[in-house]
């Protein structure tokens, strides 16, 4: 029972780790197919209610784009705030993968790391990208300072 309690659990919190989109604006003009623009998502942290990440990234268009062929930009950014009362699902890991999206046709994925900082109370994520054989270097970071009254329990 209490194994099937965890299961379900984890599959609300993988569906609710879904990108909201927030907006885009374009930067390229593409005479065919979309254009190329930058994206901006909003993403509910799974294991931390009241904290929501927004990530701004690269979104290749023209005819690539529009079959799912294109392989978009390893540059990305990262922004998490308190929207609400931050609460705790469960004990935290010390370093977990919060969300992961397929960025390029097959070997590219854009994700986002949760860290905790306990000595500050804080959480720390972390935005980059990685591919089968070679990753990018370029990342961002942001925190979220979390009350001292309210520790961060942690697994």
């Amino acid at each position: 029972m209490k194994k099937s309690l965890f299961v379900l659990a984890a599959l609300v919190a993988v569906a609710c780790s879904r990108a909201e989109p927030i907006g885009e604006v374009d930067t390229v003009f593409k005479l065919i197919g979309p254009d190329h623009k930058i994206v901006v998502e909003a993403y509910e942290d799974p294991g931390v209610a009241g904290v929501t990440c927004y990530v701004s990234r690269a979104k290749t268009g023209g005819i690539k784009g529009a079959l799912g062929l294109a392989e978009d930009k390893s540059e990305a950014s990262i922004a998490c705030r308190q929207t609400g009362p931050i609460s705790f699902r469960a004990p935290l890991r010390q370093q977990e993968e919060m969300f992961t999206e397929r960025i390029s046709l097959v070997f590219k994925r854009l994700r986002v790391v949760r860290m905790v900082d306990q000595p500050r109370n804080t959480l720390v994520y972390l935005t980059y990208s990685d591919r089968l054989i070679e990753g990018s270097p370029q990342n961002s970071v942001t925190a979220v300072p979390v009350e001292r009254g309210t520790p961060i329990p942690l697994r």
